[in-house]
């Protein structure tokens, strides 16, 4: 649908669109969009380089920088990242709300923690809206990170969520008229914890099958079995049992690339003491060249929605061995693409590499299978439902 006669649809969002998982899923939407609304984004500035294929043509609105983060180093807040994270969250939904009651929008499709004003305001207009939760239920997301920080620091856990944080967005979960997440892991999440089913509706994630590929041609499977790890070096990914585990299966027969870092201190006090001994390269950076040039890619996740990186890695010719806490669970065939293993077991992880390498040469065929099934569910034609729902059952 063309034309200056489309719908208008607002969309809020918390962090750069396009870039990192959350500004993945911002992307996805407004390609979603795109074709039959005139899309508002408003947010932080857009990421360089767009993950998807194609342009999405949209208005940009940039969020003002409410709270300096680089001031906050210098500050009381930087021993209270969450309490940051709420004030930097609340400045961008106050923004958005403002913007949007002079855009006066036909659909309001908002992300958690910078939603609220928007919903309440759309509440009171009679819009309908939509949110984004990208993960589990937030007191599950803050259950993790409690139970973690208690296991590995004897500090008091005061970063994202906040409390505050927490009830402002089950206040989201109130507010908006459907409820939107990426698997059916995360809307057994949210009822669990008191969403109402009925508002929850599951649509997938694409991933770009023309950038994630894999390689022309594999290394050949000689000595250690090279394993990544893309992701954030943070508590809820659970880096720590990877580590573990492979000191378990033995560090000479493991070579572990991780691309990710981490800004938390307890993270870098424990991977500088797990890493101790094993064949390990650390750093940020494009995940491509770590996706095809291994064997097998692990996502410890202790609670994660639909984590992208599972799906790079399938798309891109590996088979993974994942947790149940995560999406990412409902894409794997166990035997066939990969591995699904409890969360937070760094022995029932070990049992797994075990058994990929005592099957190393059908890691290829597995992979190629993988690759196959991620073609099938995650291609941009994903969110074609997407696009129907939007306009039949959000705003029809």
């Amino acid at each position: 649908m063309r034309g200056e006669c489309r719908p208008k649809a607002a969309v809020v969002y918390g962090v750069p669109a396009g870039s990192g998982g959350l500004g993945q899923h911002a992307a996805s939407l407004m390609c979603a969009l795109g074709d039959d609304y005139k899309v508002h984004a408003l947010g932080p500035a857009r990421a360089a380089v767009w993950p998807l294929p194609g342009e999405v043509a949209a208005e940009w609105y940039e969020a003002p920088a409410e709270v300096a983060w680089w001031r906050a180093r210098y500050s009381w807040l930087r021993w209270y990242t969450g309490q940051l994270q709420l004030q930097n969250d609340r400045c961008i939904g106050r923004w958005a709300a403002e913007q949007i009651r002079h855009l006066k929008p036909d659909l309001c499709y908002v992300f958690t923690q910078v939603g609220l004003e928007t919903l309440q305001w759309a509440r009171d207009n009679g819009v309908p809206t939509v949110l984004e939760s990208p993960n589990g239920h937030i007191r599950n997301f803050r259950k993790v990170y409690e139970t973690e920080t208690k296991r590995w620091s004897s500090g008091k856990y005061r970063r994202h969520p906040s409390m505050a944080m927490v009830e402002r967005i089950e206040r989201e979960y109130e507010l908006a008229k459907r409820v939107r997440v990426s698997s059916h892991w995360s809307k057994a999440s949210l009822i669990e914890n008191g969403v109402p089913a009925e508002k929850i509706v599951v649509f997938q994630q694409p991933v770009n099958l023309s950038r994630f590929r894999p390689a022309r041609e594999f290394p050949p499977a000689k000595g250690p079995l090279r394993v990544c790890f893309v992701g954030s070096l943070d508590l809820r990914k659970g880096f720590v049992y990877l580590l573990q585990a492979a000191k378990l299966v033995g560090t000479e027969r493991i070579s572990l690339e991780v691309v990710g870092a981490s800004g938390d201190r307890v993270c870098k006090r424990l991977l500088i003491r797990e890493r101790a001994g094993l064949d390990l390269r650390c750093g940020p950076g494009d995940p491509l060249p770590t996706y095809q040039s291994a064997e097998l890619m692990v996502l410890p996740t202790l609670e994660d929605g639909s984590p992208f990186s599972a799906a790079e890695a399938m798309a891109c010719g590996l088979p993974v061995i994942v947790t149940n806490c995560c999406g990412s669970a409902e894409w794997v065939r166990p035997g066939v693409t990969g591995w699904i293993v409890p969360t937070a077991n760094a022995e029932a992880l070990a049992a797994a590499l075990e058994d990929a390498l005592s099957q190393r040469d059908q890691l290829r065929l597995m992979g190629a299978a993988a690759r196959r099934d991620t073609e099938c569910r995650a291609g941009m034609h994903c969110l074609d439902p997407l696009r129907r729902w939007l306009t039949a059952d959000v705003t029809g």
